[in-house]
């Protein structure tokens, strides 16, 4: 006996028989299903259960669409800028080398000699001076000629103490004499004012005068009772 057989694990012939009688009994099973359809079944059963459960399947929610971006704020337009003064212009004495010469032009010819000649408008006279204001004398009755006897001083006013000063209106015509006689100032007394009027209406006075001519005038006429 040689060495490898003494040392040679032992049923390892019968573990290889094993192995290769399994292969071949897995080659014949298939070759049996190949030729009696299984495998096909099985390929049939199968591949529609794959697409059933493709079919089967939910679809994905479907997404919304982002929000668009906020547009962005106007920008603030810059002010315009002042516009820049234009230079004045300096006027320059020296003319310009190319600058046209001036043409002389005639004088208007002189007016005819014999053409009339337009007096001046004559100057108009100077207004007439104003009149002087007349010359007016108030009437009087102080005359001495004139002989007006003073009012009477009625007995009852003198018993009682009435006394007063009455100032009366009186219009004396051109002949002095007296054509009304009003109360302008009472005495407060009735029967001084009555018997002041009774006596003014018969006296006499210097007429009035405009310009030295005798007119009817007003004048006013102070009549005093006092008791002595």
């Amino acid at each position: 006996m040689s060495y490898p057989d003494r040392f040679a694990p032992p049923g390892g012939a019968s573990r290889n028989a094993l192995i290769v009688g399994s292969v071949l009994a897995l080659h014949a099973a298939g070759l049996w299903a190949l030729q009696s359809g299984l495998l096909r079944r099985a390929v049939e059963i199968v591949v529609p259960a794959e697409l059933l459960s493709e079919f089967i399947t939910p679809p994905a929610p479907k997404t919304a669409p982002p929000p668009p971006p906020p547009r962005p704020a106007p920008k603030a337009r810059a002010p315009r800028p002042a516009p820049t003064p234009m230079p004045a212009a300096i006027p320059d004495p020296t003319p310009a080398p190319a600058a046209p010469v001036g043409i002389l032009t005639e004088p208007p010819p002189a007016p005819p000699t014999d053409a009339p000649v337009v007096a001046a408008p004559p100057t108009p006279p100077a207004p007439p001076a104003p009149p002087a204001p007349p010359k007016i004398e108030l009437p009087s009755s102080d005359a001495a000629y004139l002989n007006n006897p003073k009012p009477g001083y009625p007995a009852i006013s003198k018993r009682l103490g009435e006394q007063g000063k009455v100032l009366l209106r009186v219009l004396i015509d051109a002949d002095g004499k007296p054509q009304k006689v009003e109360i302008n100032q009472s005495s407060g007394f009735d029967r001084l004012d009555r018997q002041a009027q009774e006596a003014v209406m018969r006296w006499r006075f210097v007429p009035g005068k405009r310009n030295g001519v005798p007119q009817s005038m007003w004048n006013l006429v102070p009549v005093h009772f006092v008791l002595e």
